[in-house]
């Protein structure tokens, strides 16, 4: 027979080992710049979502932060119904180092958001 004291410790272990992976995957996400994604089957969270990221991206090129402007280019892509046409207008408006950084980031972006 288990005493309470081992029943508490076994739930605490078991909620801690859920919170250490949940925060495995935020810090996976924030080493990736990828911010927290929305419910991705809830549209118009998607759609704000999607706005967001790309008006932060584009402020935070033109105050030259490329890499972190490059990061919330590469969330609106992880949500984006047409991600090819994204990255077609991208690549005409962008200067192509910071389209090459958009670039290497994307692998990273899709394995995160397959967790």
């Amino acid at each position: 027979m288990s005493s309470a004291g081992e029943i508490v410790k076994c739930r605490y272990v078991d909620e801690c080992d859920f919170v250490s992976g949940r925060k495995k995957q935020k810090v996976a996400q924030e080493k990736s710049g990828l911010s927290k994604l929305p419910d991705l089957k809830d549209a118009e969270a998607v759609q704000k979502f999607f706005l967001e990221e790309i008006q932060l991206g584009e402020e935070l090129l033109a105050q030259g932060d490329y890499e972190k402007g490059v990061d919330h280019l590469t969330n609106a892509i992880a949500v984006c119904g047409q991600p090819q046409q994204l990255l077609q207008v991208l690549q005409q408006t962008l200067p192509p180092p910071v389209f090459q950084m958009l670039l290497t980031k994307l692998p990273t972006i899709s394995q995160v958001t397959r967790v």
